[in-house]
């Protein structure tokens, strides 16, 4: 479930983000989320994979900007998950 966001970034605000190595709002290119919630305003990088592969049932790891319960992943409000990452 995609819960979008709650405003747009220009073409040129998103170029600079990916220039200074952060990721614009929304979901890169090339990756795969499954059995996943993603808040509002979430940044997911290019080349990630969200399918809890572990098959792990709880996880607190909000620090990284998201949580596992009952083996669904939640990706936070504002969250920044950076490119390649696999959970």
């Amino acid at each position: 479930m995609l819960m979008g966001a709650d405003y747009y970034e220009s073409d040129d605000i998103r170029q600079k983000l990916l220039n200074s190595g952060r990721v614009p709002i929304g979901i890169g290119a090339r990756t795969t989320i499954q059995n996943t919630i993603v808040d509002k305003n979430a940044r997911i990088g290019s080349d990630c994979v969200i399918v809890n592969k572990e098959g792990v049932e709880e996880s607190n790891r909000e620090n990284e900007g998201f949580y596992i319960r009952s083996g669904i992943v939640t990706v936070l409000r504002n969250a920044e998950i950076k490119n390649g990452t696999v959970l």
